[in-house]
């Protein structure tokens, strides 16, 4: 019997309506890449879908000046950010990856581009990086001058849909409450140009953090003049669920 997966939204809080619609604009976009055959191995379905054109919209995303200026860049470790972490650190910027699903205690990979053992593009990779990179708490962190997060779906207007367990959401808010970003950390992403939506497409909660810079293979979407405010107090208590606070130790721990 084939199973279906269960959604990565199954322990997110929120309104049932909200969590609906996004889900759904999900399956929209999956299939939508998966139909233009522009999603690559493993496929776009239930992840951070990797693209053609990803290196091709980080070498667009290196030449702007936000890029140029950023000294520290915090990054999330999917496969289709992977070429924007690999020119972070060939351009000599230091680099924190998140560890997926901020499964550790210690949730940030720190990769200095003066100490690598492989290659950047190894080192970037997670089979890689725990070789050239050493693991850090959000204590332990600099601040950042860039935040590149992954998107299922961006919005023109910065909205941001990821696939559903709120880790993105929740690495902005724990770098927040430790005064490593702010309201003005240009937040950026990279995605196909299927993966673009229109202003007012993509449903939004409280928590959810917006793009300022939507960079696909073909152009750059400044979406500062229409996104929304940016939550930066911090963790945001009422819109996790026990189940989610069990499953992320850092959680557990901050909240004692």
């Amino acid at each position: 019997m084939i199973r279906t997966p269960r959604r990565h939204d199954h322990d997110a809080g929120g309104e049932r309506e909200v969590l609906d619609a996004k889900a759904a604009l999900r399956d929209e976009v999956w299939t939508a890449l998966t139909e233009a055959a522009v999603a690559r191995f493993p496929g776009a379905r239930n992840r951070i879908s990797n693209f053609v054109g990803a290196e091709k919209a980080a070498e667009l995303l290196r030449t702007l000046p936000e890029w140029t200026k950023a000294a520290a860049v915090k990054s999330n470790p999917d496969s289709a950010q992977l070429p924007v972490r690999q020119r972070a650190l060939e351009d000599g910027k230091t680099l924190y990856m998140a560890v997926p699903r901020l499964a550790e205690p210690d949730p940030f990979f720190l990769l200095d581009p003066e100490h690598l053992t492989d290659s950047p593009r190894r080192a970037v990779s997670i089979t890689h990086a725990t070789r050239n990179a050493r693991r850090v708490a959000v204590a332990d962190l600099e601040p950042v001058d860039l935040v590149v997060t992954g998107c299922v779906a961006a919005g023109e207007d910065g909205a941001r849909l990821g696939k559903g367990g709120g880790f993105a959401d929740l690495e902005f808010a724990l770098a927040a409450a430790a005064g490593l970003v702010s309201a003005d950390t240009v937040v950026v992403t990279t995605v196909h140009e299927l993966q673009v939506r229109p202003a007012g497409a993509i449903p939004t909660a409280a928590h959810d953090v917006p793009v300022d810079l939507v960079v696909t293979p073909e152009r750059v979407i400044d979406c500062r003049a229409a996104r929304g405010e940016r939550p930066v107090a911090g963790i945001l208590w009422e819109s996790l669920t026990e189940a989610k606070i069990a499953a992320i130790p850092l959680l557990q721990e901050v909240r004692r």
